[in-house]
């Protein structure tokens, strides 16, 4: 009987060009079809719920994808870690109604991006948070930062190039908080732009730098015009942090 099975993984960025499938390239799709190809010994092609660039981490990710194998989840998962690069995690595995979809069921996703807010350097952070030596008024960026909250039409802060339907999404909650010298910007929605994240970071940097004005982002939002905001801060720093799914009961029905 065909299964669909959901996974929960988290993942070192740095070591992959990205999530998505790429010949010739590492990433962490491929990692994942190879262990799965050993442990299950049949190809799987994993639906996920988002795609990171190169070099972005992942302290939580969820794909799902079907099989014919009659695994047991938890054997399923253990197997999978023991074949995986250290560099991913497998920290869930469960069956899931045949109709779940990792990426359209997704009701929302939760960014974080670090930020080493210290004069010097930190070697145990480098490609994991961005270097800032300029000190970060963090009380002040969380106050700029809850203006990009709301259904916004999100343009401005949207790599160009990028094809989607509608640049429309609805921020959920954002701030900056510090835990001493590390500053995280964190953002709640429904859905991101390509490279949204990054650009909405780099553009408080900015403000920080006074180099756009404070109390503009809704100016920037409105004008729709990428160069009005901030720079695209480096992918280094930036971390999917949450998935967010309606609650599914084991048995496999959906509880709401």
């Amino acid at each position: 009987m065909m299964r669909n099975i959901k996974l929960t993984l988290m993942y070192d960025g740095s070591k992959f060009h990205g999530y998505q499938l790429q010949p010739g390239l590492c990433t962490v799709e491929g990692e994942l079809r190879a262990a799965a190809k050993r442990i299950l010994g049949e190809e799987i092609k994993p639906v996920s719920c988002s795609r990171t660039d190169a070099g972005v981490h992942a302290n939580m990710f969820c794909c799902n994808f079907r099989t014919e194998s009659d695994r047991e989840c938890e054997k399923l998962l253990h197997g999978l870690n023991a074949v995986l690069p250290k560099s991913v995690a497998v920290t869930g595995c469960e069956d899931v109604p045949e109709s779940f979809h990792a990426r359209y069921d997704c009701l929302g996703k939760e960014y974080i991006y670090k930020i080493w807010n210290a004069k010097e350097r930190n070697p145990f952070l480098e490609k994991y948070a961005l270097h800032y030596p300029f000190f970060l008024d963090c009380n002040f960026l969380n106050g700029q930062a809850k203006q990009f909250i709301g259904t916004h039409d999100f343009k401005a802060f949207c790599a160009s190039g990028a094809t989607v339907k509608t640049t429309v999404r609805t921020v959920f909650d954002c701030g900056v908080k510090r835990e001493n010298d590390l500053v995280v910007f964190y953002v709640r929605g429904d859905g991101f732009l390509y490279n949204m994240v990054r650009i909405m970071a780099g553009t408080l940097l900015s403000i920080s730098e006074g180099n756009i004005k404070k109390d503009s982002i809704g100016k920037i939002i409105e004008s729709k015009d990428r160069s009005f905001a901030g720079v695209t801060a480096k992918a280094d720093g930036l971390y999917l942090n949450k998935v967010f799914y309606p609650e599914v009961r084991s048995s496999g029905e959906q509880e709401r």
